[in-house]
């Protein structure tokens, strides 16, 4: 088949933008599953950010967008042995532990799937109360990839979500500092079709209009800090609570059972709320008394 001359230039064009995309998803992958080597030296590159930012905590907060596909990736040290973070997320019953905790989670159980593997099936739904069953299935296959002494790795993936959502991929690593503090990574993404980018565009029109993210674009005429909105505002936001959620379940670790659930729950609010203009949502009693309630529900079904 000849080729017009005209259409050459085209072809170059499109080829180039198919490689850059294809570029762009390999980076957004690759980023997301680091071994020990390079997440300790992930750790040693981001020293000025984690001591040097808006957070007044040793925390540091990225996102990419490549086409259809989205993540955030959160970077924390953690004032934990590195022992505790990783017994503290071994069992998948841990993760619901955490799952759970913010606003839209309304429902979450360890269970196997046909083959044995360990899944975690959730219901995820508005940030009021609102019974499981009016929720939106979200069932996460868990898969621990490393658990040794320099390196721990899990990763949780569900092939489809609300809206046309699909691919939702959470990992998270960590490599001990030194003997008392541990440096964490959370990746969090997804991808969306139409139907998922039209409701997105909806959410990001009406009440998510005035929601912005946690990455500093620019300064204002006051020089306040001008933070990033849209749809990487939107996933800054919710890998920030997956990992407040991390935190929150290794500060409750240490009570007593019978009280832990109340001190992640607490933790984890109050952790929150030190990020009102991206987090806040509803206030504390409200927050309480609503996980209170999906707890007992949770627990009449078992």
């Amino acid at each position: 088949m000849k080729l017009v001359a005209s259409t050459v230039p085209a072809l170059c064009r499109l080829l180039h933008w198919l490689l850059a995309l294809a570029m762009a998803l390999g980076a957004i992958d690759a980023m997301a599953y680091a071994g020990p080597g390079e997440l300790q030296a992930k750790y040693t590159e981001l020293q000025e950010r984690l001591h040097n930012n808006v957070f007044h905590r040793p925390l540091y907060i990225d996102s990419a967008q490549a086409g259809d596909n989205l993540r955030g990736d959160v970077y924390a040290l953690l004032d934990h042995p590195f022992s505790e973070v990783s017994n503290a997320l071994k069992k998948p019953d841990d993760w619901c532990d955490v799952m759970i905790l913010p606003f839209n989670t309304k429902y979450c159980r360890a269970a196997s799937d046909g083959s044995g593997a360990a899944t975690l099936q959730m219901r995820i739904g508005r940030k009021a109360d609102q019974p499981a069953r009016d929720a939106y299935p979200l069932d996460f296959s868990w898969r621990p990839v490393a658990a040794s002494a320099e390196y721990f790795e899990t990763r949780l993936d569900a092939a489809q979500g609300p809206f046309g959502t699909r691919d939702y991929r959470i990992v998270v690593s960590a490599v001990p500092v030194d003997g008392r503090r541990t440096f964490v990574h959370l990746s969090y993404s997804y991808g969306y079709g139409m139907a998922g980018k039209m409701a997105m565009n909806a959410y990001l029109a009406t009440v998510g209009a005035s929601k912005v993210g946690f990455t500093v674009t620019g300064r204002d005429g006051n020089g306040e800090p001008v933070y990033i909105g849209g749809v990487r505002g939107a996933i800054e936001r919710n890998a920030m609570r997956y990992y407040l959620a991390i935190d929150a379940k290794l500060a409750a670790m240490h009570a007593p059972p019978a009280e832990q659930l109340e001190k992640r729950l607490e933790a984890w609010f109050d952790a929150s709320e030190r990020y009102p203009r991206q987090l806040h949502e509803m206030d504390r009693a409200a927050y309480l008394a609503m996980k209170r309630g999906e707890s007992e529900r949770h627990a009449s079904l078992q």
